[in-house]
């Protein structure tokens, strides 16, 4: 396990223990990197003060990433606090409940732009406040969280697949364009976990299911599975990987049927 000690990063997309990025987030505590994680809101503060809670002297900010000021807000403070960055996590996701639920079809407009706002271009709007941090340092590391809804289709997946095809494209062109500052830029396509936002995705159970009759490894993954993965990508043994969308699904991408 990589030493970090002395690095920093922030942290977002953290909803509850179940998180991903919560799980990224212990990761790297054990590794020694301080961290700054957020919240979107009052409903889901408690939560993210409660598991924060377990970290060594963490930043906790408030982020909803629509709204620009906020982010420009936690940027501030992480600058003031840290002085630079050497990662940022984006494991913000979300879609209107009705575009999940009807077919695809009916997406509504306004559903649309929520789910590619949130799901997609939150990854610029943060990456745009954090590399001017992590020029101080001489460049860094991003890295978000998809899936397979964004090449393939899966039932009442709908809208939010279109959003994380947005996403990994994204993250293409930002590995392209900051590969110069020595800025990389990565995402982790995991396999299907009991998250909260996966809560919203109705016959959620038989996703599940599916990957443990047909994935080659017969299981679904671990959320601390995610977080080793998210480890390497973010850290020096990942240093000549960027614009990659890493598959960590028990090789259930490879699979015809």
């Amino acid at each position: 396990m990589s030493d970090l000690s002395g690095t920093h990063g922030v942290i977002v997309g953290i909803a509850n223990k179940r998180s991903i990025a919560w799980a990224i987030a212990k990761a790297l505590n054990a590794r020694g990197v301080r961290l700054a994680v957020t919240y979107q809101g009052e409903r889901l503060e408690e939560n993210v003060r409660e598991l924060a809670a377990e970290l060594d002297r963490p930043l906790i900010l408030p982020c909803d990433v629509t709204n620009d000021g906020q982010i420009a807000a936690l940027f501030e403070a992480v600058s003031q606090e840290f002085g630079g960055l050497d990662y940022l996590v984006h494991g913000a996701a979300y879609a209107l409940r009705e575009d999940l639920t009807a077919p695809f079809l009916q997406t509504s407009r306004e559903g649309f732009r929520v789910a590619l706002d949130v799901s997609a271009y939150s990854l610029i709007s943060l990456s745009r406040a954090a590399v001017p941090l992590m020029a101080t340092r001489g460049g860094g590391s991003i890295l978000t969280l998809t899936y397979l809804g964004s090449q393939r289709v899966f039932t009442n997946y709908n809208v939010m697949g279109v959003a994380k095809a947005a996403l990994e494209a994204s993250v293409r062109y930002l590995a392209s364009e900051l590969g110069q500052q020595n800025i990389r830029v990565n995402a982790i396509s995991a396999g299907p976990i009991k998250t909260l936002a996966a809560a919203g995705i109705g016959g959620f159970s038989s996703i599940l299911q599916v990957y443990r009759d047909k994935a080659p490894l017969r299981r679904t993954v671990e959320t601390s599975e995610v977080a080793d993965a998210a480890s390497f990508l973010l850290g020096p043994a990942g240093k000549a990987i960027t614009g990659e969308i890493l598959m960590v699904d028990g090789g259930y991408h490879i699979v015809g049927t």
